[in-house]
């Protein structure tokens, strides 16, 4: 019986296996589906596919740069515990796979996962590997590439791998020279969280949402409705201070913006210096952890 690519995908999906260990037992079993699952379990490939279900939500994220800091990458990987993410072999496995996905033309994650981790594998088998033999489940959760003409890119991170940011900066200086402004825009990034760089990056969707929600929440406080448009336009500005980085008031010195801050040291070193990209990971951001109540764990135990 021929070995299909939606069979061998299907057994994945419910093994956790690499796709060569579904290929070759798909094909040692005939196509029995049962009979290669219950062959990937007594090669202790299926492991994986028991800590699947369980919320990842710690972890590390990582970041890479190349030399001369025109190319950099990120990398959010998880695991279920704060211990686990600062277990050698884990940390080691996040750096490895930064380096990878600085070096690799893929921007998917699904195909990250396919190429190759150093000849021991497809990412995604030496992830499956260290889930069974970790004894905790483990995701890729995502990456990041950046590469643009003119750009040098420049990262902080923050808390032990819990935050990693990359600015680029659009520039005619070399990555030594704009290191230090990078890396204190970049802690800014880590600690205020803006949502744009600037006004003109801002959806008008997204500016129109936030009008209405400030013209009703006014409203509410029994603001006449006739000025209410004049204090609307006075909270968004105050709003989108607080929500573009250039508009922020910069950490290391409140007196000044963060444009402010860089537009003087791109007077310092006689060169342009704008920034034009950023990307944020905080590890677990968006991830819905499981509560555990442990008196009702109890209570459930002794019902049983």
């Amino acid at each position: 019986m021929d070995v299909t690519a939606s069979m061998v995908k299907e057994l994945r999906e419910r093994t956790g296996a690499g796709m060569m260990d579904c290929k070759k037992v798909l094909v040692e079993t005939s196509g029995d589906m049962d009979k290669a699952i219950e062959l990937l379990r007594e090669k202790g490939l299926a492991k994986a596919a028991k800590k699947a279900g369980r919320v990842a939500s710690q972890g590390l994220v990582k970041l890479a740069f190349s030399e001369d800091g025109k190319n950099a990458a990120a990398i959010e990987v998880n695991s279920e515990t704060d211990f686990v993410a600062k277990n050698e072999e884990f940390v080691d496995f996040v750096t490895t796979l930064s380096e990878l996905a600085l070096d690799t033309n893929e921007s998917e994650i699904e195909k990250f996962m396919n190429i190759d981790f150093k000849g021991e594998g497809t990412v995604t088998e030496v992830l499956n590997n260290k889930i069974a033999k970790i004894g905790e489940n483990l995701n890729v959760r995502r990456f990041a590439k950046c590469q643009e003409p003119g750009v040098v890119y420049v990262g902080y991170t923050h808390g032990n791998g819990k935050i990693g940011v990359i600015i680029g900066l659009e520039t005619t200086a070399d990555a030594k020279e704009v290191n230090n402004v990078g890396k204190d825009v970049a802690m800014q990034v880590a600690s205020m969280n803006p949502k744009f760089i600037n006004e003109s990056e801002i959806d008008p969707e997204y500016l129109e949402n936030e009008k209405k929600i400030l013209v009703q929440q006014a409203l509410n406080e029994g603001k006449p409705a006739n000025i209410v448009e004049k204090m609307v336009v006075g909270r968004l500005k105050k709003e989108l201070k607080e929500t573009c980085l250039v508009e922020q008031k910069f950490v290391k010195d409140n007196d000044l913006s963060v444009e402010q801050y860089v537009n003087n040291i791109a007077k310092e070193i006689g060169k342009p210096i704008k920034i034009v990209s950023m990307v944020r990971y905080e590890v677990g951001e968006g991830i819905e952890k499981e509560e555990e109540n442990f008196a009702e764990e109890v209570a459930k135990q002794m019902n049983n």
